[in-house]
């Protein structure tokens, strides 16, 4: 579906042709990224751990109203378009950084702002856009120091928008108060794969994985019924398309 592992220039220069899903189902995306908003907002997994060991007490689980908070998405395509109808729903003041906004959005009560505004303003961050030169590394010690204090953050794109050195600073420093994260800078060969009996040697991983205010999930924002369904027939259709000579969804 993504194409950033792709060398788009070595494949023209071969004659290859590459085609692309280019939205296979992006509400299944956005709703993930509310899931995780939730889960850690509410301390839901806490709360049910402590079940577990008949632990009943109410102690450290309050949360906050997601009403009248303000969501910054970074991002409006599909998937950001799919996340702000949502974050809608809940009352929430929308904040949007895209440099193609859109009025469907602008009819949601977004307001398309700077990316500094949006750091500023923001109790939760959204990152909904593609990895490309211009986002790797989007939120960087520089964009984590603008950040609102207590805010957090929701990645359900790309790892590498994320400087991950960074991001823990900003967790173990208290800038940020909570990470949601689908995807990781460093997922290739860790994600998709069971390690269990294995010794995972990427320290930053398993430091971010250690804080108490994150949850890392192995990139499954997408994995739907319908959104595999959705991928299958797209990738059929491209591949017809080709074969005719006439390609669709082409990546340029």
């Amino acid at each position: 579906a993504g194409f950033d592992h792709v060398d788009l220039a070595a494949a023209r220069l071969a004659g290859i042709t590459v085609v692309r899903v280019p939205k296979y189902s992006p509400e299944a995306i956005a709703e993930f990224a509310v899931a995780l908003i939730l889960i850690l907002n509410r301390k839901i997994i806490k709360s049910y751990l402590q079940g577990l060991d008949n632990n009943f007490s109410l102690d450290n689980l309050v949360g906050f109203n997601l009403y009248k908070k303000t969501v910054g998405v970074i991002g409006t395509g599909n998937i950001g378009t799919a996340f702000v109808r949502i974050m809608n729903g809940f009352g929430c003041r929308l904040l949007a950084v895209d440099p193609k906004p859109n009025d469907i959005c602008r009819k949601l009560n977004v307001d398309y702002v700077t990316l500094d505004y949006l750091l500023k303003e923001s109790d939760i961050i959204s990152l909904n856009c593609p990895l490309n030169d211009q986002t790797m590394h989007l939120m960087d010690q520089n964009a984590y120091a603008k950040v609102k204090k207590n805010a957090m953050l929701i990645n359900t794109g790309r790892g590498a928008l994320c400087d991950t050195q960074a991001l823990i600073e900003a967790l173990e420093t208290g800038k940020l108060a909570y990470a949601g994260l689908d995807v990781y800078e460093k997922e290739k060969g860790l994600f998709f794969k069971d390690h269990r009996g294995e010794i995972i040697q990427d320290e930053l991983f398993l430091k971010l994985r250690a804080l108490p205010n994150v949850i890392i999930t192995p990139h499954q924002a997408f994995l739907t019924q319908e959104a595999i369904e959705n991928i299958i027939q797209t990738t059929i259709s491209n591949i017809t398309a080709f074969e005719q000579g006439k390609p669709i969804n082409q990546v340029n």
